[in-house]
């Protein structure tokens, strides 16, 4: 009898967890310790047309649905549509080399527009909201070393910031450490291209992205990290990411955000 109690009890608990996470679009959130960091990137372009309702589900989670998880989103704008009508003010062809070696590192026969990866290990296009519930449930169950962003502030047209970071988990060679900043929200009226006459929203739009730095197994990390932005822009406008990841780029191991105030 005892074992049976023990089964049951083990039963109605797994079933409490998976229930939780179900919620997510409905109540309160967890407590901030048990949040899992969840990395989604949205590598979009204002010159494609499919692109918008990426956009849009990116804003839905930027707004922090998941009672598990912290989502830590970015908008990476490409510019291999800018010949076709419209250059998009956001683009970098940095994002579009980043995009193509997740490309190459996932095994992919290319890239496209809207592409949501999360992680790092999980891509599928950007809109679909039932492919990336199932990779945000399965990213918040996967432990995370811990990561931790402080000091963010900004001096004239650069970012300042202090990244520290645990020790690897065992297995893992070596990782890259990378400091991200990102305007919070940003708008576009656009007057040519397939989205001419349309105005676009965007969260968490990448504006510089540099690696600070490389986490070695057996150490932690710590230390002081600049990034020059292209245009000054209001600190309050701005989001300072730490990411640590696999080198390829591959897998997301940990990841804080802050975000700068006045």
């Amino acid at each position: 009898m005892n074992r049976i109690a023990v089964t049951l009890l083990s039963i109605l608990c797994l079933g409490a967890a998976v229930t939780m996470f179900s919620a997510k679009r409905a109540g309160a959130a967890a407590p901030a310790t048990l949040l899992t960091p969840v990395v989604v990137e949205l590598f979009t372009s204002e010159g494609c047309s499919s692109c918008p309702p990426a956009d849009a589900l990116l804003r839905q989670f930027d707004a922090q649905p998941f009672p598990a998880a912290e989502l830590i989103v970015l908008s990476e704008h490409v510019d291999y549509w800018n010949h076709i009508g419209w250059s998009d003010p956001y683009s970098s062809h940095a994002y579009s080399e980043r995009q193509s070696a997740y490309g190459n590192h996932l095994h992919l026969d290319g890239v496209y527009t809207p592409q949501m990866i999360v992680d790092g290990t999980r891509e599928f296009v950007g809109s679909n909201s039932h492919d990336a519930d199932q990779a945000i449930a399965k990213a918040s169950s996967v432990p995370k070393i811990a990561v931790r962003i402080t000091d963010a502030k900004l001096e004239g047209d650069t970012l300042h910031a202090r990244i520290e970071a645990s020790p690897l988990p065992a297995g893992i060679r070596s990782a890259d450490v990378l400091l991200v900043a990102a305007l919070n929200r940003a708008e576009s009226q656009v007057s040519a291209g397939e989205n001419s006459g349309r105005r676009l929203t965007h969260v968490a739009v990448v504006r510089a992205l540099k690696k600070a730095g490389t986490l070695s197994p057996g150490q932690s990390f710590t230390q002081e990290v600049v990034i020059k932005l292209e245009k000054h822009v209001d600190p309050a406008d701005l989001r300072a990411i730490a990411l640590v990841q696999e080198p390829g780029p591959g897998k997301i191991l940990g990841a804080a955000q802050q975000r700068l105030s006045k």
